[in-house]
């Protein structure tokens, strides 16, 4: 199993990062821990450091955090990302946060950064990983006009919009949200397993506690029942699935 999304660098982790992380490794095959502000970015190197071929790395910029970092520190944070290229598997999370973030400025300002991610993807020859909250289709819109490619739909929730993603030939991770949510259960089952992953968005989505990459066992499992699949071919495929989109087979042990 591997979790194909969650942040590790987050304080919530703080007391005992590394008892975490070592207990994953009991059960996973890899984490992709996703960087998402400037102000992570060196705790999340150190991780992946620390946590080489188990621990693996995704950078960008949220969008829900667009109003409170000048755009020129933005800016030097991608640049640093180019300059540091060797340590990161995918660009993102980024994309559209239209739950958080109401003012059209903002907003317009949130397109123009996902752009910027979009090309820096492309630069750097690395897959993208996309947060399109109540903006899922004007994301859609967005990688369609510049052409993305090897794309994963984090979280995504539009269950309306998966014929599209199925035509665009997008991934799509899935977390502990099918437990209380019809929608995720529906787009379990419009999407084919050939393209899911499963991720848990930790430290969130825990039932009320902290989440940790281990409840990926639990969203494979509710997979394959929703799927009528067996919790070993779903486990095989989405793992599959992970390593073949953040390229890790070289370096998983």
């Amino acid at each position: 199993m591997i979790d194909a999304h969650c942040h590790l660098e987050q304080k919530d982790y703080n007391p005992d990062r590394d008892e975490v992380i070592l207990n994953c490794k009991k059960e996973l095959k890899a984490v992709v821990t996703c960087c998402a502000h400037l102000k992570d970015f060196k705790k999340s190197l150190e991780i992946i450091k620390k946590y080489k071929n188990f621990v693996f790395l995704t950078a960008g910029f949220h969008p829900e955090y667009i109003s409170e970092v000048p755009e020129n520190e933005i800016d030097n944070y991608l640049e640093e990302l180019k300059e540091n290229k060797k340590y990161f598997v995918g660009i993102g999370e980024c994309g559209l946060d239209y739950h958080w973030v109401k003012e059209e400025k903002w907003r317009e300002k949130q397109k123009e950064l996902f752009v910027k991610h979009i090309n820096l993807a492309k630069e750097l020859n690395l897959p993208l990983v996309i947060h399109s909250r109540d903006a899922e289709k004007e994301c859609l819109e967005i990688l369609k006009e510049q052409k993305a490619k090897n794309v994963l739909l984090h979280y995504f929730s539009d269950k309306d919009l998966i014929p599209e993603v199925i035509e665009a030939n997008y991934f799509v991770s899935v977390n502990t949200s099918v437990f209380r949510s019809k929608t995720t259960k529906k787009i379990i089952k419009r999407i084919p397993i050939e393209k899911l992953m499963t991720e848990t968005d930790a430290p969130w989505l825990g039932f009320g506690k902290r989440n940790t990459p281990n409840s990926v066992k639990m969203v494979a499992e509710k997979i394959a029942e929703i799927k009528d699949l067996s919790f070993e071919e779903v486990d095989k495929i989405t793992t599959e699935n992970a390593v073949k989109f953040f390229d890790l087979s070289k370096s998983i042990i």
